[in-house]
């Protein structure tokens, strides 16, 4: 059996991952980090809705699990960088509803952030355990810290 064909695929996969590389340094224009930020809240607001189905019917260890880790995946791929200045009003048909304050207030945003992406991977850790009792607990917090930033800084 010869190496060719694995050694032609390492060598695709290295190509895509130092194009993808590439392409992840290109700078957003700021209606791509409206679209890839609202595609991301939309995905975990998804999977919020999955553990609270989950916590009031039949609940379902591993679907919670699973939803908790995608929600801690998505709050640990740097969601920062999809803020910049401009992104708090509609460009380029994306439309957002991003209060500017948040860019007058960068250490409250950060303390916000914090607390969230804390939540979200305590929630994946104790999901994990199948605990339903400890998991509407935390299910709890990590609402909570949703609805810190969304108070402070998102339009009604």
């Amino acid at each position: 059996m010869s190496c060719k064909p694995t050694l032609k695929l390492v060598l695709a996969a290295l190509a895509l991952s130092v194009a993808g590389g590439a392409l992840a340094s290109t700078p957003l224009k700021p209606e791509e980090m409206i679209k890839f930020r609202k595609a991301s809240y939309n995905f975990m607001a998804w999977n919020m809705g999955k553990i609270k189905g989950s916590l009031e019917g039949n609940f379902n260890k591993d679907e919670v699990a699973k939803a908790a880790a995608a929600i801690a995946t998505v709050a640990n791929s740097g969601l920062g960088a999809l803020y910049a200045p401009g992104t708090d009003r509609d460009v380029g048909g994306e439309k957002t509803r991003l209060k500017s304050e948040f860019f007058q207030e960068p250490e409250k945003v950060r303390e916000i952030a914090v607390n969230f992406n804390t939540q979200a991977n305590e929630m994946a850790k104790i999901a994990a355990t199948g605990d339903a009792k400890a998991i509407g607990a935390q299910f709890g917090k990590l609402g909570e810290s949703c609805k810190a930033c969304h108070d402070r800084y998102r339009v009604k």
